[in-house]
């Protein structure tokens, strides 16, 4: 049972909600027409069949986070066995393998350059790594260890090899000089975890994702909210930038997917799967950014045509469909087994996806 509110605590949370209110009716106002009724005349987006171009065997846990270098070749990825696996997805061969000192990893990034990772999680600490340093075992060198949160690391992106921004658990953004190893920028960011960024493209702005159900827009060269976005009804679990820069999409708990106009400061979009069973843990586009991909907890891959909001398929590994309830159940079992036993990666090259 909760702590009991007092008048006063009751009466700013009816405050809020009157605010919250207004600002929905002034957003209708604002929106003479809705994304579907104005893509009327646009083609429907091809269907979409995804298929495993790669599987990489290696980890022997559970990988929580994966990200790209800039050749959108080599991966990085993170898992609870206690080793960062930096990866060249075309041949699916490891390059290197780097132990951690806490397999509790929770978040990894990989500079565009391809020369640094990070990574952090239940340490409470980001830890940079050279790749082209090594020591005398061949394994990369650690270059940073950035400490001073009072939360978990979930989340962390570089801005270049000489900066990296962070979120935390402390609903903290942090930004970080790593020649120095010197905290430039440490603000509150959100009123819960910050779990999820993301950065445009010209590296200039960014989007957080926070358990406080908004989203925010931040300018790079200033540290500092431009826009909050509202909307969801639970956690924000993701948020990735559309390749046009002016707007973005989001995952969350509440079994949606959304998209937000930075130039209309409110949502225009909304997806749903067939059945809202599951919450989504992930998002991304493809490079026009008319396809939308959600990883949800029924263990599929859900894809929408961002314009048409429709439904466009999803993926759930190598496992058929079942065709009754006894290949149903025999489906369950296979799938269990698959991602119990297995412990396998998938990678999905939805990101080299070119849609017009």
């Amino acid at each position: 049972m909760g702590p009991k509110s007092d008048p006063e605590t009751v009466a700013l949370r009816k405050e809020l909600e009157d605010l919250y209110n207004q600002l929905q009716e002034a957003q209708k106002k604002c929106a003479d027409i809705t994304l579907e009724s104005g893509c009327n005349d646009v083609g429907n987006a091809p269907s979409v069949k995804l298929s495993t171009k790669k599987l990489m065997k290696g980890h022997l846990n559970k990988v929580n986070s994966v990200h790209y270098s800039g050749d959108s070749r080599h991966c990085v990825t993170g898992s609870l066995d206690g080793k960062l696996i930096i990866w060249d997805t075309y041949t699916g061969n490891k390059v290197q393998i780097i132990p951690l000192r806490s397999a509790w990893v929770m978040t990894v990034a990989y500079a565009s350059s391809g020369n640094f990772v990070a990574c952090g999680g239940m340490d409470n600490m980001c830890t940079i790594y050279d790749l082209n340093n090594r020591d005398t075992s061949g394994v990369a060198k650690m270059s940073r260890e950035l400490a001073g949160y009072d939360g978990f690391l979930s989340s962390c992106r570089f801005l270049n090899d000489r900066t990296i921004i962070t979120g935390s658990g402390d609903m903290k953004i942090c930004q970080w000089d790593l020649e120095t190893g010197r905290k430039t920028n440490d603000v509150v960011a959100h009123n819960g975890d910050v779990v999820s960024i993301s950065l445009s493209l010209d590296g200039n702005s960014f989007i957080t994702g926070s358990v406080d159900q908004t989203c925010k827009l931040w300018d790079v060269r200033e540290m500092k909210p431009k826009q909050t976005f509202f909307g969801h009804t639970a956690d924000v679990n993701s948020v990735c930038f559309h390749p046009s820069g002016y707007a973005f999409v989001t995952g969350s708990e509440d079994k949606t997917a959304r998209m937000f106009d930075i130039r209309a400061d409110q949502q225009i979009a909304q997806y749903k799967p067939p059945a809202a069973n599951s919450g989504f843990t992930s998002c991304g586009l493809s490079i026009s950014g008319r396809i939308i991909l959600c990883g949800s907890d029924d263990n599929n891959v859900h894809m929408w045509d961002t314009l048409k909001t429709t439904h466009n398929g999803n993926f759930c590994g190598n496992i058929k469909r079942p065709k009754n309830q006894e290949s149903l159940i025999q489906t369950i079992k296979e799938w269990f087994n698959f991602q119990v036993k297995s412990k396998k990666l998938h990678c999905f090259h939805f990101r080299n996806i070119i849609w017009t």
